[in-house]
């Protein structure tokens, strides 16, 4: 049974799940660690905590799924992350970078009263600031969308949005915003080189080269 009180620890850890879910499948207590910077051994006891509380289930070959609560429990803090970012960059004008710290500052902080107000104050918005579907707000998402790195060279795409493993990578969002990758933007594939781990793109009349790596943290169609 899942405890009255949620700690930050706890919304942090099932918001990383709910994430590496979009990311890569299936999610293992390994990956988890990694993202969380703790051990393989605390990351065992934290997920043995979670699931004894109700908002996850290991499978037997330990394999990681939300449950229902937590699910609940993790998109409710993706929404105030999201709307506090978009606070941030809209009205208050923060680039990417300090927005994503700022509202990761903030969003165990506000309450439903203040997330509301928030909401309608910046007139309901159903995407992030980097193209992610606000839980709450936005419609399903077409599936459409694939990884940068699988567009080949030649090809013109249009960027759809950054994942949340790009968003929590800060000079990966400094670098994206920089070169103007953001939501909606028409991306030219020049080359791809598997073996330098690069590939060489083009938006409007800056061409610059991204790692495979990174570009698989961006959705294109």
């Amino acid at each position: 049974m899942a405890q009255t009180k949620i700690t930050p620890v706890v919304e942090d850890y099932l918001r990383t799940i709910c994430a590496l879910e979009e990311e890569i499948q299936p999610v293992i207590a390994a990956r988890v660690a990694d993202e969380a910077g703790v051990s393989p051994s605390t990351m065992v006891e934290t997920l043995r905590r979670l699931e004894r509380q109700g908002y996850i289930k290991v499978e037997r070959r330990k394999e990681i799924s939300l449950t229902a609560e937590g699910r609940k429990l993790a998109e409710g803090i993706l929404r105030r992350h999201f709307l506090i970012e978009r606070f941030l960059t809209d009205l208050l004008g923060l680039d990417w970078v300090k927005a994503h710290q700022e509202a990761h500052r903030l969003e165990h902080a506000i309450s439903q009263e203040v997330e509301e107000r928030l909401a309608k104050l910046l007139n309901n918005p159903t995407t992030c600031p980097h193209g992610n579907p606000i839980p709450g707000e936005a419609r399903p998402r077409p599936q459409k969308g694939i990884p940068l790195n699988q567009a080949s060279a030649g090809k013109e795409v249009e960027l759809e949005y950054i994942t949340e493993g790009g968003e929590r990578d800060t000079r990966l969002l400094g670098f994206l915003q920089d070169h103007k990758l953001v939501p909606g933007a028409k991306v030219q594939v020049m080359d791809v080189a598997p073996s330098l781990g690069i590939m060489n793109l083009k938006v409007g009349d800056d061409e610059f080269a991204i790692g495979i790596e990174a570009a698989k943290k961006i959705r294109v169609h």
